[in-house]
């Protein structure tokens, strides 16, 4: 990962966008909770209603078939001065049980008031190895 950028805000962020591309090559955008530990990035596929089950989820699906995605992770304000987004290109990784599965769904716990009364442990969790992170900021 690059020096320059600002962990801080990896960290602090509520919420990203996850890009995944299906084995035609079509683009899914997908909004995301997720917490971040210095190495990857981790987000549940949870109980929020959803139509089908996490495994027919289309970002699981392309995963499978493809496990190349693209995060990005954003500040806006009306003030562009304070613009700032952070761009992650990474390898993704379905987790659905062991001690990294379950260290995940207590750092999410813990950035996540919501995720406490979840039942998570039989719940697949999202794991993103980065490869390539930019920062760009308008200051």
């Amino acid at each position: 990962m690059s020096a320059n950028v600002d962990e801080n805000f990896l960290r602090t962020q509520r919420v990203g966008h996850l890009a995944t591309v299906d084995a035609r090559g079509r683009p899914v955008v997908v909004p995301f909770c997720f917490v971040y530990d210095g190495k990857a990035f981790y987000s549940s596929l949870d109980e929020k209603a959803k139509k089908v089950s996490p495994e027919k989820l289309r970002r699981t699906q392309n995963i499978r078939v493809n496990p190349e995605v693209a995060l990005v992770i954003d500040h806006y304000e009306e003030d562009w001065g304070k613009l700032k987004f952070v761009l992650i290109r990474g390898r993704a990784r379905i987790l659905y049980s062991g001690k990294e599965h379950g260290r995940a769904i207590e750092l999410l716990r813990e950035k996540y008031a919501q995720y406490r009364s979840m039942r998570l442990e039989n719940r697949p969790v999202l794991k993103i190895v980065p490869w390539r992170i930019r920062e760009w900021t308008a200051e």
